[in-house]
């Protein structure tokens, strides 16, 4: 079966597949253009996201707007999701069987898309779909290439809102991102 962005987000809705949809507000479905090239993946909506149903709404969203914008890029032009749909009570990371619940959605956002560039933001997302290992402080801006798609990691805004200091690395990440976009063109 062929699945649509609106069949997608139709099974996301009514998802029921963990704990998290118990507690939920608003399952959270990626947002953004649908002919993306570039996909910023995180691990899971924050509180403010849960509350409005929409990807990077809070302070996490006002530094990513920030960034995009000193990196030339916009918000309109990519495509921003997480590997949850629910928000994890209390801002914890994500058990395993939640992040296996909400995979197969992540699946079909990307099948769908097929972006030429993943950016994961953030050690968790980073973990999941790059590498288990994966080191965020190490490996962040680094690229690794799988069917035809470039993949990297940045810091989350999240770490930037702890660490003021990791803005001016994360902004290098994402000009290296602009700089890889330039390249498929």
């Amino acid at each position: 079966m062929q699945y649509t962005w609106k069949d997608i987000e139709q099974h996301v809705a009514a998802c029921t597949h963990c704990l998290l949809s118990r507690t939920r507000h608003r399952p959270v479905m990626g947002r953004g253009n649908h002919q993306a090239d570039i996909m910023l993946i995180a691990e899971a909506p924050g509180g403010q996201e849960d509350q409005q149903g929409i990807p990077f709404v809070g302070q996490s969203g006002e530094i990513l707007d920030r960034l995009l914008q000193d990196c030339g890029l916009d918000r309109k032009e990519l495509y921003i999701t997480n590997i949850l749909k629910c928000h994890p009570p209390g801002n914890r990371d994500p058990k395993e069987e939640e992040k296996e619940a909400c995979f197969l959605y992540l699946k079909y956002e990307t099948f769908l898309l097929k972006p030429r560039i993943i950016v994961c933001l953030g050690r968790v997302a980073a973990q999941r779909i790059i590498s288990q290992d994966f080191r965020i402080t190490r490996q962040h801006g680094t690229w690794i290439y799988r069917k035809n798609c470039a993949l990297t990691a940045t810091y989350h805004p999240s770490a930037i809102l702890r660490d003021s200091s990791k803005y001016e690395t994360t902004k290098e990440d994402f000009m290296k991102i602009v700089k890889k976009r330039a390249e498929f063109v």
